[in-house]
């Protein structure tokens, strides 16, 4: 099994990474001159936009469209980023709800309409209130499979109640610019204190139940609790309802939701499109990063056991690597990488890329492509280093192209499609 070595910021990591607590340093530094040469050269900076949009005020993410050259040569493809959508605001998850429309989220609690045939930015109204700061706000957002009959959108979001504040998931319909017909399907339990470890990325299974992830809130032991939602996956039908089936139903010990424990803040969720395996990752402490095989029942280790170590003692967490009971990773990172948004390649314009996992980075401001045999990582590579910063969400779009969503004060959308 190849390992990755990634470089510093390790420290960062534990505050996705640093900059997601609510300290902005960094987040409105100037641009080094590295990076502002490599993206001058690949055509990326930004400066100004093709088409107006979306805030009440005027303001806000504009349309762009820009085509950079020189093209990116990698192992296995040449291809070229194109800068779709500029000026947003820390974004941190996207949906496609058509080949012609799509949905960004910002952390600040601010979601858009993407319109490519009208190359248009439209904000929305109607969303719930939404608790941000730190790391929590408007955060990841999900169709329903079944979309074109029933209308359904999911997102995932940090709200205040019962003197703390928690992951919830709710779902609505889209009727012009506004949300309506709003349901509140989940809120964790019980909430928590501070801005850390929200999770949240949302997946689909097939058999019409919904996963959603939930960081541990920054209190690591709250993972191993089995009446606490903190540092889990939990399942649901997709009305918010129980499952039948699912794994602790039958144990009084164990919260009914729960579909896997030990979790510490997954911010990468995706059902494999041929297989039906989800998979997920998530931030380890100093370093460990983790790439998972989710299965129901499961407990991951979290803190009993880490890849990493502790961060002021730089010792082992909890009993070491191994734990008795405990799920070991696919693979993972140390020192860390930060993943956040995660998408399994399949599609006739990348035929060299099909069947690879892309995920984003963080801290390391990269995108990783993983080749995948036999539900193991053979070979990675670092694509677009440097180049774009933070990455922040991957999704694969239906025109078979993937789509990045970078993670700065000033941000984008950026589609990855052959030279």
């Amino acid at each position: 099994m190849e390992q990755t070595r990634t470089h510093g910021g390790e420290k960062a990591q534990d505050r996705d990474c640093a900059r997601d607590t609510g300290d902005d340093r960094g987040h409105n530094r100037p641009v080094p001159r590295r990076r502002a040469a490599m993206l001058a050269a690949a055509g990326l900076l930004m400066f100004g936009a093709c088409a107006a949009v979306a805030g009440a005020d005027g303001g806000g993410p504009a349309w762009s469209e820009r085509e950079p050259e020189p093209h990116v040569v990698s192992e296995q493809a040449e291809f070229r980023v194109v800068e779709v959508v500029t000026g947003l605001s820390r974004p941190w998850g996207l949906a496609f709800l058509s080949e012609d429309r799509a949905l960004v989220t910002e952390r600040s609690g601010r979601l858009y309409l993407v319109e490519f045939a009208g190359a248009e930015v439209k904000r929305l109204g109607g969303l719930p209130q939404i608790a941000t700061g730190g790391q929590g706000g408007l955060l990841d957002v999900a169709v329903d499979p079944e979309y074109e009959q029933n209308g359904w959108i999911y997102f995932t979001y940090s709200q205040s109640y019962d003197g703390g504040t928690g992951t919830t998931l709710a779902r609505a319909r889209l009727s012009g610019t506004e949300l309506t017909e709003l349901e509140e399907l989940f809120r964790m339990q019980p909430p928590g204190s501070g801005g850390r470890h929200f999770g949240s990325r949302i997946a689909f299974l097939p058999d019409h139940t919904v996963v959603i992830s939930i960081g541990d809130r920054g209190a690591q032991n709250r993972a191993q609790d089995f009446q606490d939602h903190a540092g889990s996956l939990v399942r649901l039908n997709r009305d918010g309802s129980v499952p039948d089936d699912n794994p602790f139903l039958d144990d009084p010990d164990v919260l009914d939701e729960l579909y896997t424990l030990g979790n510490r803040n997954p911010q990468g969720l995706v059902l494999h499109p041929e297989t039906g395996v989800l998979w997920q990752h998530e931030h380890g402490p100093r370093g460990g990063d983790e790439l998972n095989i989710i299965e129901a029942g499961n407990n991951y280790g979290w803190p009993e056991m880490s890849q990493g170590v502790d961060y002021r003692t730089g010792e082992p967490i909890g009993r070491g690597t191994e734990a008795p009971g405990m799920t070991q990773p696919v693979e993972y990172w140390s020192p860390a990488i930060a993943p956040s948004g995660m998408a399994f390649y399949f599609g006739e314009r990348f035929p060299e890329w099909d069947g690879n996992l892309f995920i984003g980075s963080l801290v390391d401001t990269h995108l990783l492509r993983l080749e995948i045999e036999n539900d193991r990582v053979v070979h990675q590579e670092r694509l677009l280093d440097g180049v774009l910063g933070r990455v922040r969400d991957v999704r694969l779009g239906p025109d078979e192209a993937l789509y990045l969503l970078t993670d700065e004060a000033s941000s984008g959308i950026y589609r990855i499609e052959p030279r």
